[in-house]
């Protein structure tokens, strides 16, 4: 026996309420891409603009302003440091800390000198700017191809305006995520790049169930109007897309509430794209099935 959340034979007019959904779609993008702007474009973290990460452990009570006062006239004079747990700190840093006589001279020395060696310095990362671009470049090939592979596979196995429904909601997706991303002004980590690829999963396999019954729907009532035909299929299907998106919404939350400092790149733009992926699957792919569907008619009258 499956669960249901909302009774069989619910009529909710989903179709009437899209001019307002793009309408909301269009702000949220225009929202995200200006945040961008206004930050100088998105805030690329050391695996994609290269540079270092020092994590350092103190055993005592320490601010973020006494460490900065302490690592002035050194080269991590202009670095970024974020608490990171009890007592526990990132220096991030655009410089290169590849040799350990450099590290030495402009970490363990200043820091011992005003802390008494109270530390420990637990991991150092570096990255190389040369690392850092290759590496930007190759995972904006690999969100394009995903998205190219998913218009490929939907478009064979439905048909063409179904595909480009389906990949619309998914840049749809993407591009609000990462708007929410620039808006909390949260650097870009090869964290957020794993949480968008895990967005676009979520979202298309959502989408396609949606898209699979309307089509179902299609060959049952050719000659239904195809909006009816829409809501038909998003109110048969409505129970099975909250109970999957409220299951991974919830397990994201936990993630993100007691998983730490470390979680929260993951989890947050998974938590906006769990949302916006629902909603983009009901209103934005169906919305460009049906602008389709209009089109058509229209070129048969020119011909």
């Amino acid at each position: 026996m499956s669960m249901e959340l909302i009774k069989p034979g619910i009529h909710i007019d989903f179709v009437g309420k899209m001019k307002y959904a793009v309408i909301f779609s269009a702000i949220l993008i225009i929202i995200g891409i200006g945040s961008v702007i206004f930050h100088g474009g998105l805030n690329p973290g050391i695996d994609f603009a290269g540079g270092s990460i020092i994590q350092v452990k103190f055993s005592k009570d320490i601010s973020a302003d006494q460490i900065r006062t302490s690592l002035k006239s050194t080269k991590l004079e202009n670095s970024t440091i974020q608490q990171f747990g009890a007592n526990e700190f990132l220096i991030r840093t655009t410089e290169s800390f590849n040799d350990q006589k450099m590290l030495a001279a402009n970490v363990e020395q200043p820091l011992s000198a005003a802390f008494n060696k109270n530390f420990e310095i637990r991991r150092v990362e570096v990255v190389g700017s040369k690392v850092g671009a290759d590496f930007t470049r190759k995972a904006i090939i690999a969100v394009v191809l995903s998205w190219l592979a998913m218009l490929i596979y939907v478009g064979w196995r439905f048909e063409f305006r179904y595909a480009v429904g389906g990949i619309l909601a998914l840049v749809h997706d993407v591009i609000i995520t990462m708007g929410a991303v620039s808006i909390m002004n949260m650097e870009f980590t090869i964290s957020i790049l794993a949480s968008l690829i895990f967005i676009i999963g979520f979202s298309i396999n959502d989408t396609i169930v949606t898209l699979d019954r309307i089509r179902e729907n299609v060959k049952l009532n050719p000659k239904q109007k195809l909006g009816d035909l829409i809501n038909l299929s998003i109110n048969q299907t409505l129970s099975r897309t909250i109970l999957t998106s409220l299951t991974v919404f919830f397990t994201v939350l936990a993630l993100y509430v007691f998983g730490g400092a470390v979680i929260h790149d993951l989890a947050f733009p998974m938590l906006v794209g769990v949302v916006i992926g629902t909603y983009s699957s009901i209103y934005i792919a169906c919305t460009i099935v049906l602008v389709f569907e209009k089109m058509k008619p229209s070129k048969m009258k020119r011909k």
